[in-house]
């Protein structure tokens, strides 16, 4: 199977450390080449105070070397040297354009997926980037791509004990309620439930869903959302043979008990979804893209920018989205 694709994200982040520390490392990470700057990279690798990786510098992801010592980097270079903490505009085109080069190796079969570490979306909007985050723009690349099931993109922050998908992502809450169509939950249903079988090999997957008002509406007493819109949605997904059950009280959904009852629950607002996975799983949740043609995962975390530079970084949720999409890659190869 090919290697990981891995995009720098903001030079002046974490990303960059992370990245250095666990090639340096690698004891039990899929194999993965980088896709940024090499000189920024040996910089990450010197405060660190690590061995400068050897590299291979290629401009084509069909000439990765085949050496197990050597780091095989994509050139993209920066504009200009990064300083950790410090985020630069000026390097904004830089870092699109590793996201840019690491989708495309994956969509020509030269990377089995791509792993994102972070980016600042304030400093990507300097450069009229016009998506809201990393989701949806690996979605816009990848969208003429063929794909034969329910297209995504749909966002899922998935740990060892809990997965969460959201039907909506950033939206501001007021919003929220007027995002929630039928439709809109009909297709995050069918792109969790292939997403399950597909990409974590679940053959019968059992979906749970949260209410978005208090005690899931207490039928029609706290709103009529749940009468209206979700439940009338959930059942159309029965009826097409999911196994999806009612919409439940947030608040009862994310115990123990509860989690044993559901592969994956669907949150409907993107604070109900993540406070329970980064309750259980702050260090090392993935966040992972569903429901396009290529396997896309990130660490659950941002840039760092406060502790850029200075060797606090932990690197367990990008260690675990790494191994994610390596684990989807293969799932996919068997299908």
């Amino acid at each position: 199977m090919k290697p990981l694709a891995v995009s720098m994200g903001d030079p002046a982040g974490i990303g960059l450390e992370l990245a250095a520390r666990v090639w340096a490392e690698r004891q039990g990470a899929p194999p993965f080449f980088f896709v940024g700057d090499p000189d920024a990279l040996s910089r990450a690798s010197a405060r660190l105070g690590l061995a400068a990786p050897k590299f291979h510098v290629i401009s084509d992801p069909a000439k990765l070397g085949a050496d197990a010592g050597t780091f095989n980097v994509l050139h993209v270079p920066l504009a200009m040297e990064e300083t950790p903490g410090e985020p630069d505009p000026v390097n904004a085109d830089a870092t699109i354009g590793a996201i840019e080069q690491a989708t495309a190796a994956a969509r020509a079969g030269h990377a089995c997926g791509v792993v994102t570490l972070p980016i600042a979306k304030s400093v990507l909007h300097t450069a009229d980037f016009g998506f809201p985050g990393h989701t949806e723009f690996i979605a816009h690349l990848t969208k003429d791509d063929a794909w034969p099931q329910a297209r995504g993109p749909v966002m899922m922050l998935a740990g060892p004990t809990l997965k969460v998908a959201l039907a909506t992502i950033h939206t501001p809450l007021a919003q929220v309620p007027a995002s929630l169509t039928r439709a809109r939950v009909i297709d995050v249903g069918r792109i969790v439930g292939e997403a399950l079988r597909r990409d974590f090999g679940i053959v019968a997957p059992r979906i749970g869903v949260c209410g978005l008002n208090p005690h899931a509406g207490e039928d029609g007493h706290i709103g009529r959302e749940e009468i209206d819109i979700i439940n009338p949605a959930i059942a159309s997904l029965r009826a097409e043979g999911w196994a999806i059950a009612d919409a439940k009280s947030a608040d009862a959904l994310f115990h123990d008990a509860a989690r044993a009852t559901y592969d994956a629950v669907i949150a409907l607002y993107h604070d109900q979804g993540l406070i329970p996975i980064k309750t259980l799983h702050f260090w090392d949740a993935v966040n992972v893209t569903l429901g396009l043609p290529i396997v896309r995962t990130s660490p659950d975390h941002g840039t760092g920018f406060d502790i850029a530079g200075q060797g606090k970084a932990r690197a367990d949720s990008f260690r675990a989205a790494l191994a994610m999409a390596w684990s989807m890659a293969e799932q996919r190869a068997r299908a």
